[in-house]
C-alpha cells in the first residue's frame, strides 16, 4: 500500500493524522523562514514511536550552493541542525529545496557535493525539484542531472533521496506527460511525491500551490504523475480542501 499524507501544522501532527485518516505527515520543525535551530519538542518521543511516518521540510532559506559565503555557511549550519532535529523525532527524511547559484549551475552543484561531504545525518536527505529561479540547480531535468552527478560523486555517508513535486514540474515548464520518468532516469528513484496543483500557468516559475483539480494542471496529468512516482504521497495544499485532495490522491493511486 502506498502511504498517503499531508503537510500539517507542527502543533499537533499526530492529532492531525488521526483526524485526516492518513498514514504520513510532513511538518516544519520550526519556522520556515528562520535561521534558528529547530526547537526541542515535548512530543519527540511520541513522534519517534508513532506508526505514522513523519517527514520534515527544511527551512526555505537554505541555499548551500550560493556563492555568498555567509549564505552558504549559514545554510550548511542550519541544514546540519535540522538533520539532527529530524533524527531526534524519528523522521523518515528531511526534504530540502536545492537552491540556486548566481554564478552558474556547475558551481552550485559542486558546492552541494562539498556540503554533503561535511554533513552528518542519521536521516536521509531528500532533494526536491524546484519551481523557478535563475541558475536553480534542480528546476529542469538537465540541471537536475548535473546536481545528481555531483551528489553521487560526494565522499559522504549521508543517504540522498529525491522528492518529486507536481506543481514545481508544471511551474518549471516541463512536459508533464513523461517528466516523472525523465527525472527518475536521472536520480534512479523517487522516494516521495508532493502532490500539488498550481494557481499559475505552466512555465511561470511560480511556486503557488492550490487544491488538486482546482488549478492550472490538467487533472489527468496530476493523476498520471502521482501514479508514476510509485512512492509515498503528501499533499501540500490549502487545508480547507484536504479531504477532497486526499480522495483525489487515493483515487489516482487506485486507477
Amino acid at each position: 500500500m502506498v502511504k498517503v499524507g499531508a503537510h500539517v501544522s507542527g502543533s499537533d501532527p499526530l492529532g492531525a493524522a488521526e483526524r485526516l485518516g492518513v498514514e504520513a505527515v510532513q511538518i516544519f520543525h520550526g519556522k520556515p523562514q528562520s535561521w534558528k535551530a529547530p526547537p526541542e519538542r515535548p512530543d519527540a518521543d511520541e513522534l519517534a514511536a508513532s506508526p505514522i511516518d513523519l517527514y520534515i521540510h527544511a527551512p526555505y532559506l537554505i541555499n548551500v550552493c550560493s556563492p555568498k559565503p555567509n549564505v552558504r555557511y549559514g545554510s550548511r549550519k542550519i541544514l546540519q541542525q535540522h538533520c539532527e532535529g529530524a533524527a531526534a523525532l524519528g523522521a523518515k527524511a528531511l526534504i530540502v529545496h536545492p537552491g540556486h547559484a548566481e554564478d552558474g549551475v556547475e558551481e552550485g552543484v559542486d558546492r552541494w557535493r562539498r556540503t554533503l561531504e561535511m554533513l552528518g545525518s542519521d536521516v536521509p536527505v531528500y532533494l526536491e525539484n524546484t519551481a523557478g529561479g535563475e541558475n536553480a540547480v534542480a528546476r529542469r531535468v538537465d540541471a537536475l542531472e548535473k546536481l545528481w552527478e555531483a551528489v553521487s560523486a560526494a565522499d559522504a555517508d549521508v543517504e540522498i533521496g529525491f522528492c518529486f513535486d507536481t506543481c514545481h514540474a508544471h511551474a518549471a515548464g516541463e512536459d508533464l506527460e513523461d517528466v516523472v520518468d525523465r527525472m527518475r532516469r536521472v536520480t534512479g528513484r523517487i522516494n516521495l511525491c508532493h502532490a500539488n496543483d498550481s494557481r499559475d500557468p505552466p512555465g511561470t516559475g511560480a511556486d503557488r500551490h492550490t487544491n488538486l483539480g482546482k488549478g492550472k494542471i490538467d487533472p489527468d496529468d496530476l493523476r498520471r504523475m502521482i501514479r508514476a512516482c510509485e512512492a509515498p504521497v503528501l499533499i501540500e495544499t490549502p487545508p480547507r480542501g484536504f479531504e477532497a485532495d486526499l480522495e483525489f490522491v487515493r483515487d489516482a493511486l487506485a486507477a
